[in-house]
């Protein structure tokens, strides 16, 4: 595109029936081998009747499913509704969690663009003005000037601000939030702080709040599902006790222990919360955490209470008063069992729901301790308390660093401790722990996936990840030997799984995906059998150097 023809801002405002651009596969990032000769074939193109119903006019796709207004009259009364969202999100009173930081990064950017170089969706989009992180924010920080603060129509327009408030403004701005992954890399690289993701997120916050406007997945199918069914995935007290009694047998079967999974037990110690995604897509997962549990003789129960048995807060992507809703019910489930704390397992998204951004709801005895289980596994590793043969995962293991988990948190070391201790041929990607990339499917899209969505989440959002992956094992790639990425989040799992199959990786470079307890737990010596299934193919042999096993640290 001609610097004539390079598009502005204002450009969000004008013709709607024509999107501000089209992601065609030949401008996207390279990636290396074996996926180098990869045509991907752009984002796929919506049906006439989806182009009827359903606002596109950002980048021809849709990852929310905002219904066209019937009339005139309704477009007026949506952007009135929208107007006094806007207000309320800058007013004290509305916007208790957030405004403080919010109002700072309306007021301080100074458009250097240092945020777009740390963006992979920009970087693996060919670079596209739509996704560079300032462009909605410079949206919504002209709406704001404008509209809350009461700049002058004159001055905007002088100022290169005319930014018309219209209904094509607001459903592209509602899109362009759903095409961040809210991974907050952009903050991190600010050199004084703006954050972008934040911004993402309080424009998916007026749009649910205001007018109704959140993608299903998340809301119909997320918050309020779990709210009156225990779950997002739908899966009842019931089905959580069936799928508890199969990995015990699974348990029984693959390591020959015989374990009891404590349920509403009163007076534990620990209330290990679980995504429930890992019991009906990995139940491999919570059943390693048994076992290490049980080995490190702590006391700890699980929850059958409606919400209690998923970690899953969708509201953190979205909707503060969702939120808060679900995080209210994990703590007041945790005092009624008179738990001393609450472990979140391998789920990056409920580390900062329940762990940081819960702080601003929970008040007096809710205000239980809740942190996450990545020390607690470092801890019962390096206890002692385990017989580990690294020799068991003598595969090449990469880590991925799941965002809300490392750079949010802080979190980078106890899970490379792990690996170190017990992979022999664990390598790091090339940028990692807080400078990690997300998965791509973070802040909702990787459980996302409606009309043509899925193309762009993992053509576009996750093509950085595979990049990093192919680059970490690219000493080993001709030798077709089996490769694991560990990915100690629920979130990063679905979307890895979705990446595997879209890129051909399991067919082309032998790479696999799996959780962190799910590595010690094959590690332990006296488990009979792999308990990974991908990994039993590999020929357990001696390493090249000596193998120590890990050095206790301190007791558990």
């Amino acid at each position: 595109m001609e610097a004539k023809d390079k598009l502005k801002i204002s450009d969000i405002s004008r013709n709607p029936d024509t999107s501000l651009v089209t992601v065609t596969g030949g401008s996207l990032m390279p990636l290396p081998y074996p996926c180098n000769d990869m045509v991907h074939p752009g984002t796929g193109k919506l049906t006439e009747d989806q182009q009827k119903r359903f606002e596109h006019g950002l980048d021809g796709v849709v990852a929310v499913a905002i219904p066209k207004p019937k009339s005139k009259a309704e477009e007026e009364m949506l952007v009135g509704r929208f107007l006094m969202g806007l207000r309320k999100l800058f007013s004290k009173e509305h916007n208790w969690t957030f405004l403080q930081p919010l109002l700072l990064s309306m007021e301080y950017c100074v458009k250097c663009q240092t945020c777009s170089d740390a963006c992979p969706i920009y970087e693996a989009s060919g670079r596209k003005e739509i996704y560079r992180p300032t462009f909605r924010s410079e949206v919504l920080r002209r709406l704001y000037k404008r509209y809350v603060n009461g700049e002058n129509k004159l001055l905007s327009w002088m100022s290169g601000d005319d930014i018309e408030l219209n209904w094509t403004t607001i459903a592209r701005l509602a899109e362009s939030a759903y095409r961040c992954t809210i991974c907050r890399r952009c903050a991190q690289t600010c050199p004084i702080g703006i954050d972008n993701g934040l911004i993402a997120h309080e424009i998916r916050k007026l749009m649910s709040q205001e007018l109704g406007i959140a993608p299903k997945e998340l809301h119909d199918k997320g918050t309020v599902q779990q709210l009156e069914v225990g779950s997002s995935t739908g899966m009842k007290p019931d089905g959580l006790m069936n799928i508890i009694d199969f990995m015990e047998e699974e348990i029984e079967e693959k390591t020959g222990r015989k374990i009891k999974i404590p349920v509403d037990k009163k007076g534990a110690d620990i209330l290990l919360i679980h995504n429930a995604g890992e019991f009906l897509s990995w139940p491999e997962n919570p059943a390693a955490f048994a076992v290490l549990f049980e080995e490190a003789g702590l006391k700890w129960t699980l929850s059958s209470e409606l919400c209690g048995y998923d970690a899953v807060n969708y509201g953190v992507w979205y909707d503060d008063a969702q939120l808060a809703r679900i995080a209210y019910r994990h703590a007041k489930i945790a005092r009624e069992l008179n738990v001393s704390k609450i472990v979140v397992g391998e789920c990056g998204h409920a580390h900062k729901a329940l762990i940081v951004v819960a702080d601003r709801v929970f008040q007096g005895d809710l205000n239980i301790p809740r942190v996450s289980c990545m020390p607690l596994l470092e801890e019962i590793v390096f206890s002692g308390v385990l017989k580990l043969d690294p020799r068991r995962n003598n595969f090449p293991i990469t880590l991925h660093d799941p965002c809300n988990m490392v750079r949010l948190l802080g979190i980078v070391e106890p899970q490379r401790r792990i690996l170190r201790a017990i992979a022999p041929q664990f390598r790091e990607m090339a940028q990692h722990g807080t400078e990690n990339y997300c998965c791509g499917g973070g802040s909702g899209f990787a459980i996302m996936s409606p009309m043509n969505l899925t193309d762009w989440k993992l053509g576009v959002s996750g093509r950085m990840k595979v990049k990093q992956v192919l680059d970490a094992f690219q000493p080993n790639m001709r030798q077709g030997n089996t490769k694991f990425v560990c990915a100690p989040c629920s979130n990063c799992k679905g979307q890895f799984r979705d990446l595997i199959q879209y890129y051909e990786l399991e067919k082309r470079a032998n790479i696999h995906y799996t959780g962190l307890v799910e590595l010690i737990v094959n590690a332990m010596v006296d488990t009979p059998m792999s308990y990974i299934p991908e990994a039993a193919i590999e020929e357990v042999a001696a390493v090249q150097t000596p193998v120590e096993a890990p050095v206790p640290r301190s007791g558990v």
